[in-house]
């Protein structure tokens, strides 16, 4: 099966340069490519253009279905690698969506791409391919919080969380809205044996203003937990937009 990817406008693969904006990378030039398609359903998601297409009732709290087709476009591999090799960056960042429900097609994508380094966002719930896995150098891990609206038996899969604690190249990125979601990511900590200096806490937020609004808090209080904190500079540079 080909990619199946996002799309900036009808047609238009969401392909792009820019830098990363979260977690370790963060400030680092990168090439990017969102692919479509999740498993979960964040109700706070600002990627809901990936899954929420018209006919899925899943709650968000936009309300808003999208048209699969204008937002959806379907690309072998080699076309996909074509465009990646036309930009500059050489750090490449799978995100989604959920990149890894496509991880057959992403191993033979990344295979087309020995010069890359690469990295993938996953909300931790699926698996990587056998083929793909040791292509990845690191995997951006973010376990959604019961604040997502995801049921815990669809969202923190034991196996797949014992997984990614046992993995070097897995960082850990949680969305923290208030002090219920800090206490939920220290039990996930202690219960994995997840140490601190392999986990970002990141305020939850779709504008400069919202960010603003949380993230001294969350810094501070990063401080005291021994944890590390990332913004969201995509955010802050572009506002929320796709193709940033």
């Amino acid at each position: 099966m080909p990619l199946t990817l996002a799309t900036t406008t009808p047609g238009t693969p969401e392909i792009f340069a820019s830098l990363q904006g979260e977690g370790p990378s963060i400030g680092r030039p990168s090439t990017f490519v969102r692919l479509s398609r999740c498993n979960l359903s964040c109700q706070w998601c600002d990627t809901a253009y990936t899954w929420r297409f018209e006919g899925d009732n899943r709650p968000h709290k936009d309300g808003f279905a999208f048209e699969r087709t204008a937002n959806q476009v379907v690309m072998a591999e080699e076309d996909v690698a074509q465009q990646i090799a036309a930009l500059t960056p050489q750090r490449l960042v799978i995100t989604g969506g959920e990149p890894l429900l496509q991880g057959a097609a992403l191993a033979r994508l990344a295979a087309l791409l020995p010069q890359m380094h690469i990295e993938i966002e996953t909300n931790g719930t699926v698996a990587p391919h056998r083929a793909l896995d040791p292509l990845v150098h690191q995997f951006n891990v973010s376990p959604k919080l019961s604040h997502s609206g995801n049921p815990a038996e669809l969202a923190l899969i034991p196996e797949r969380l014992v997984g990614w604690a046992a993995d070097p190249r897995a960082i850990f990125k949680f969305v923290v809205a208030g002090d219920a979601d800090i206490a939920e990511v220290l039990a996930l900590l202690d219960r994995y044996e997840i140490a601190g200096d392999r986990v970002f806490m990141m305020a939850e937020g779709r504008s400069p203003q919202e960010l603003h609004a949380r993230s001294r808090w969350l810094a501070e209080r990063c401080v005291e937990l021994g944890l590390r904190f990332t913004d969201r500079l995509h955010i802050h540079l572009w506002g929320d937009t796709r193709g940033t």
